[in-house]
């Protein structure tokens, strides 16, 4: 089971990572696009609010792809602590704790964010090229299971694995 969880994993991985270099490459063209139509006195007006929303994606992909290299932001006084006295056992069990504990409170965060996709969705109004805010806004927990499903596989891998948890 380890396996096929490693294989999705590093599908998500490698996912993430091209379309975060399509993401970035397509906001520096947009944004080099729209200086130089301001330069003509002319605009795109879907062009800032579409950059907008790639900047939210690109922001999801960095954390996708940061919480699988074990580089997100985290306070590890206890676990830099417990390095100093060698206490490698003690360390894993907080890592998987930890990971337990992210994947737990961002399956409620995903649980938030589609009852706010919901209610967009009810409430909300085409935004820029026709594109309802419902499905704008369903970035957030698309972007939070990715990261969701990468704690849970941190967490499976300390427990089951045989390589160190990140």
């Amino acid at each position: 089971m380890l396996k096929v969880l490693k294989a999705i994993d590093t599908g998500i991985e490698k996912g993430s990572s091209w379309v975060l270099i399509f993401t970035v490459l397509l906001m520096l063209s947009l944004s080099v696009t729209t200086i130089v139509l301001r330069w003509f006195q002319t605009s795109l007006l879907w062009l800032d609010p579409l950059v907008r929303h790639l900047v939210f994606i690109a922001t999801f992909l960095g954390g996708v792809l940061a919480t699988g290299r074990g580089t997100h932001i985290g306070i590890d006084i206890i676990g830099k602590w417990l390095e100093t006295k060698k206490k490698y056992k003690a360390i894993k069990s907080i890592r998987i704790i930890i990971a337990l504990t992210s994947t737990l409170v961002l399956a409620w965060l995903i649980s938030a964010s589609w009852d706010f996709v919901a209610v967009e969705f009810k409430y909300g109004k085409p935004h820029f090229l026709g594109i309802h805010t419902g499905y704008l806004v369903s970035i957030i927990p698309v972007g939070l299971s990715l990261i969701c499903y990468r704690f849970f596989y941190i967490f499976m891998n300390g427990l089951f694995g045989k390589e160190e948890a990140a």
